[in-house]
């Protein structure tokens, strides 16, 4: 369990500046980082750091997924290359005041803190609390607030959490990505989603197309393309290529369509030649 779980998170890509003359079609190096290929960027670190509490603490301790943030971005912890690199302003933001308080929960609430830098290390949450669905979807949307706590990120992870459990217990595609899809029954009616997440959540993902689906850092448009990518395929291969081929902030796309992807086809649906590139 704990390295299949580990195999879906490190299999995320290097970032990408892409123009539509360049498009990926195999896992590459580069970037702005220029990165080997397998080489992970900063949202697989953070989703390590997040397995490694987890697994430490037998649960969820704020305190300690925080502690082991600012260990990544201080001394290289569960880096590829030994140091930080690619922070985003609002998770910087948010262990600099974790650094100074010692606070739980000290992601910042602004409308500019809507980024995607807690939906795109989430999967450890809903994986390793799949026999409680209901908190599985809570300790999403807390997960998030340790470094965003804009009802945006925060909606998008619990969305993404309820998803990730369906997938993995085998809901079909159709009914994962029906208007509002949730484990459990009216959950979303009694703990609404904020609008501009209902809105994905009711399928808008369905209707639209570049550039309008667009890999942006922006958390609405992050989740609306990684679901857009995930509708568009058959499998982990086809819709890998369709979310880094959006560019932009190319990384945290794959990360957050590999999420579902990876727990909808399974380990097993990764190309064996894309594992074997991955650094050790």
């Amino acid at each position: 369990m704990v390295w299949q779980l580990v195999m879906l998170w490190v299999f995320h890509w290097s970032s990408q500046i892409l123009t539509p003359y360049s498009p990926v079609n195999d896992m590459i190096g580069g970037g702005p980082f220029n990165l080997e290929p397998g080489m992970w960027t900063d949202d697989t670190s953070l989703a390590l750091c997040l397995i490694d509490s987890l697994i430490h603490k037998q649960g969820f301790d704020p305190i300690d997924q925080l502690s082991r943030y600012l260990r990544w971005y201080q001394e290289g912890y569960l880096s590829v290359i030994a140091e930080y690199f690619d922070i985003g302003n609002t998770t910087q933001q948010a262990l600099m005041t974790f650094k100074e308080t010692g606070e739980p929960y000290p992601g910042p609430k602004d409308e500019l803190s809507a980024g995607n830098g807690s939906l795109m290390r989430l999967e450890p949450i809903p994986l390793f609390f799949m026999s409680y669905p209901n908190l599985a979807i809570e300790l999403s949307g807390k997960s998030s607030r340790t470094t965003h706590n804009h009802p945006y990120a925060v909606d998008a992870c619990r969305y993404m959490g309820s998803l990730i459990h369906g997938a993995v217990i085998g809901i079909d595609k159709e009914k994962l990505l029906s208007p509002r899809y949730s484990l459990v029954d009216g959950y979303w009616d009694e703990n609404p989603l904020a609008p501009a997440i209902d809105e994905v959540a009711a399928g808008s993902f369905k209707d639209k197309e570049p550039p309008e689906i667009r890999g942006r850092g922006y958390v609405v448009k992050s989740l609306e393309a990684a679901l857009w990518a995930f509708y568009n395929s058959e499998s982990f291969k086809e819709g890998c290529l369709l979310a880094v081929n959006l560019g932009e902030d190319a990384d945290t796309t794959g990360a957050i369509y590999g999420q579902i992807a990876g727990a909808y086809y399974g380990a097993s649906a990764i190309p064996e030649k894309w594992i074997n590139k991955l650094s050790k």
